[in-house]
């Protein structure tokens, strides 16, 4: 296990980025915490580091990560933009340009991806974006941009690059710590529901980078009952 980390989030203020954000400094990792409107500075949490960027500016982007991630200065990148409405050209071309610079520097990337571009289970062969049991009409288009991004994860042979995806449901809750890991494939927890909490999904973020498995796709799920709030 790796630690004292220094970890750039992007997407910092957002449900999964602060998550992540928080549990990798309760780790004692330092944090660049990277957003187009980032939180106020806190004298009380010194390892988080806000940085203003604006992911949809691919040249602002490039001079932040770059300007704080000179070689062996940054251990990894999180990327955890979304957009509503969904704009999968800005998702492409943000993960596109993390991945070129993170080549450049040699740090590995880890991208919060959707759980549309998993398999369904049972064996059908399915996305989880082309089945209607899991993603209704009105949000595929959500679920096929994760597919893109995925795809262009699996298309940049230079960059270390793990794409993780939640399983069918994500909100914000408690951290148990307790979840249980796959790989391409959704996973449905013991109480028959493919849910996690965003605080949990950020321990898995979080142990993926201290301890970096095998795996350049992996999903995790609740383990257990689900928590009540």
């Amino acid at each position: 296990m790796k630690s004292g980390m220094t970890i750039a989030v992007l997407g910092a203020t957002g449900m999964v980025g602060s998550r992540v954000t928080d549990e990798a400094n309760a780790r004692g990792h330092q944090v660049i915490a990277m957003s187009r409107k980032p939180a106020t500075e806190n004298p009380a949490v010194p390892n988080v580091t806000p940085v203003a960027v604006d992911a949809n500016d691919a040249h602002a982007l490039r001079e932040a990560l770059a300007g704080s991630a000179s070689p062996g200065a940054v251990d990894a990148v999180v990327l955890t933009v979304r957009t509503m409405p969904v704009d999968e050209e800005f998702l492409v071309g943000t993960t596109r340009t993390v991945l070129d610079i993170a080549a450049r520097l040699g740090i590995r990337v880890l991208v919060v991806g959707g759980a549309g571009a998993l398999r369904s289970p049972g064996g059908s062969g399915l996305f989880v974006a082309d089945d209607e049991a899991y993603v209704p009409e009105g949000v595929k288009a959500v679920a096929t941009a994760g597919i893109a991004q995925l795809r262009t994860c699996q298309s940049h042979a230079d960059a270390a690059c793990v794409y993780l995806s939640p399983p069918a449901l994500l909100e914000p809750g408690v951290r148990t710590g307790r979840y249980r890991r796959g790989t391409d494939t959704l996973l449905i927890g013991a109480d028959g529901r493919s849910w996690i909490s965003a605080e949990d999904l950020a321990v898995a973020v979080v142990d993926e980078l201290e301890t970096p498995g095998r795996d350049p796709l992996i999903t995790v799920v609740h383990q257990g009952e689900r928590p009540s709030t």
